[in-house]
């Protein structure tokens, strides 16, 4: 039997009814502009239901409204039209006439690339140019379970990590200086506040026109997946950040497309973000759900970002989020039921098309069950940003030492509900702006308190259960807070605390990728083991971190005040020695020094803290000490160098022997084990 071979039209055809259907996954390969290299031409493809007419405008006729009509494609509202005057590199928007008979030029949806604002309109661009090199990246990603891997993200705003003495930002290319200095500071990702193109830099980024266009602010979209090429060949994955909650009202954007509440709510009260001045998407809508999905999916396999965040779904999931004046759902309840269903969608789907996705979301209520599959009830996201810890302990650091007492439960409660999602912990952008100060000025007292105080809080986030992200310059102890029109002060480098802090932070960082304790087991109390949280009257906290290995522990104890603690014991789980392998008031890092240098330190056969032996060590002030079995003694018996201490196996229940005793012990032990 012959088939015959479809043609172009009934492609599209077909690729229409599933865009309308919601069900279109890959749209962004028909719609938007394409250079058709076979019949020498351009092809645009754009969705307007609800307008009158469309034409196609740009440099190719002189910006003439009329001269390049587009074609209703079956009466489906998507409009196409080709043409063969037309080449890479012309600019061009369509001209709208909306329902309410009003002309309205519109940059492309779908647009690869965009005019450098103020500009705005769309560039034909071709994608397929560039060719990819991280083969091996892709083959790795693939075959990693990104949970039991070490995540220290460092978080980055490309428009003011540097910028250049002239104020002109630093290109792609350019920003490979960064690159080197996130591989060289020990982070895994970087992660960049959102590169889709926008009007407005005060938004950051937030508030975008173009999500399928690389922000030309730093060069075109083939210089970007360059850029990303690179972080991949220096082992550095890649998140980018993107706003599908809202999108900005600009009269060349998506807002009203048509003349009619398009992208957004027909219903006012939900369309209107009256907080931030911005339209939400109406999330129940087929097309919608397949611009976004198409989205996500587009920037995983064309650009190969490592991964996503989701800027606020808090504003997704409740109807009243900042909105003012609401309707309740149809259960009279405030959550809003289409944006549930489309974030499980959404997230099932990128699970289905992309290679091992990292899905972040930056969730900042209680809503339950953000992470984990979808099959179990949950929204599926791979991470959530744990906000409840992140305001928690910012709230205990500002305090002066001296009250901290009394606040306790602000640095311990976190771990009550710490492996109840994937969580990431960040200190990131959103608490270092609009008059939050930085890091290092949060913290009280005098400068050595101050940089004695950050030194104590990256301690406690890197031991925490929990992915880490850290935002650009509070890793050498930013003094000002971050402002997106300037560079990072990098001049603060050429003076010692804030070297000191650099060197401090990179240890920090290589010691958590290093020691499976610090992230093997991140999702689970099988992880971690709280063996003091209750020396509230000394604000001093020890806990402990586990590895797969019984042997793969790290023991942390974090005193928050400027007091040092001599002869502290602690609770320890084995027999044997142990040594300190981090000290936060080393005098490298710029501390008083009070450390243990190389002294051993030898388990006594004493319950302590609910373990079967403890070891003394000294605490130093506003800091944190890590402490690592040296010779230990997991299963099996060892005679301690006080020869009537008997240093038993795990779980072991026996007192004091004399040394004859114990040998005796020990061979029957080994007679057993031979038989």
């Amino acid at each position: 039997m012959e088939y015959k071979k479809a043609t172009y039209d009934e492609i599209l055809i077909n690729n229409i009814h599933k865009f309308k259907l919601g069900q279109s996954y890959e749209s962004y390969k028909f719609m938007g502009c394409h250079i058709d290299k076979k019949n020498k031409g351009v092809s645009f493809t754009v969705w307007a239901p609800n307008a009158k007419e469309v034409y196609l405008v740009g440099d190719f006729n002189n910006w003439n409204n009329t001269s390049h009509p587009m074609i209703n494609i079956g009466n489906s509202g998507v409009w196409n039209i080709f043409s063969k005057d037309i080449k890479e590199g012309d600019t061009y928007k369509y001209n709208v006439v909306g329902c309410d008979g009003i002309s309205r030029l519109k940059a492309d949806p779908y647009a690869f690339f965009s005019e450098i604002r103020p500009n705005t309109a769309s560039i034909i661009y071709d994608l397929e140019k560039y060719k990819w090199n991280d083969e091996k990246w892709q083959s790795k990603k693939v075959s990693e379970n990104s949970s039991k891997i070490p995540i220290n993200i460092y978080e980055v705003h490309l428009g003011s990590w540097k910028r250049k003495w002239n104020g002109d930002f630093f290109s792609y290319e350019e920003l490979y200086e960064m690159i080197e200095y996130v591989k060289e500071m020990g982070y895994t990702h970087i992660e960049i506040m959102p590169i889709t193109e926008h009007p407005l830099d005060e938004s950051w980024g937030y508030q975008a026109v173009g999500y399928y266009s690389s922000s030309s602010r730093y060069g075109t979209p083939n210089e970007f997946k360059a850029f990303i090429d690179k972080c991949h060949e220096n082992e550095i994955g890649v998140i980018v950040d993107f706003a599908y909650s809202h999108f900005c009202k600009d009269d060349h954007g998506l807002y009203k497309f048509d003349g009619s509440p398009q992208f957004e709510y027909k219903d006012p009260l939900k369309a209107e973000n009256i907080g931030w001045g911005t339209a939400h998407f109406d999330l129940g809508k087929p097309e919608v759900n397949s611009f976004l999905i198409s989205n996500a999916i587009y920037w995983f396999n064309e650009f190969h970002v490592d991964g996503i965040r989701v800027d606020a779904v808090s504003s997704m999931l409740y109807l009243d989020y900042d909105i003012g004046q609401w309707k309740p759902n149809k259960y009279g309840g405030r959550e809003n039921l289409e944006a549930i269903d489309f974030l499980k969608k959404f997230n099932e789907i990128i699970y289905k098309y992309t290679k091992n996705p990292i899905i972040i979301a930056e969730e900042s209520t209680s809503w339950s069950m953000v992470t984990g599959p979808t099959y179990k009830g949950a929204l599926g996201f791979t991470y959530k940003w744990n906000m409840g810890w992140m305001n928690d302990t910012l709230k205990y650091m500002e305090m002066d030492p001296i009250y901290r007492k009394y606040h306790h439960e602000l640095i311990t409660f976190s771990f009550m509900y710490a492996f109840s999602e994937n969580f990431i912990l960040p200190l990131s952008h959103d608490e270092v702006v609009h008059g939050k100060k930085s890091l290092l000025d949060k913290m009280p007292g005098d400068a050595w308190q101050k940089l004695a105080g950050l030194r104590t809080l990256y301690a406690y986030y890197m031991i925490h259960p929990g992915k880490k992200l850290l935002f650009m310059g509070s890793e050498f102890g930013q003094n000002l807070e971050w402002r997106y029109a300037y560079g990072l002060e990098w001049e603060l480098l050429e003076l010692e605390p804030h070297i000191s802090m650099k060197q401090y932070v990179k240890e920090l960082n290589n010691i958590y990728k290093n020691e499976k304790a610090l992230y093997e087991i991140d999702n689970s109390y099988d992880g971690f083991d709280f063996i003091d949280p209750h020396n509230n009257e000394q604000s001093v906290v020890v806990l402990m971190r586990k590895g797969k290995k019984s042997e793969d522990f790290i023991i942390a104890v974090i005193n928050f005040t400027p007091v040092v603690h001599y002869d502290y014991k602690i609770g320890v789980p084995y027999a044997g020695t142990y040594e300190e392998v981090f000290n936060s008031d080393n005098k490298a890092y710029g501390g008083s020094g009070q450390t243990m240098d190389d002294s051993e330190l030898f388990a006594k056969y004493e319950k302590w803290h609910n373990k079967d032996y403890h070891i003394t060590i000294k605490v130093p002030p506003l800091g944190a000490t890590f402490i690592k079995g040296k010779n230990i003694n997991i299963n099996k018996f060892e005679i301690h160098k006080e020869e009537k201490i008997l240093i038993g196996g795990k779980n072991e229940k026996i007192g004091i022997m004399n040394r004859e005793e114990i040998i005796k012990s020990k061979e029957n032990s080994i007679k057993k084990q031979e038989l």
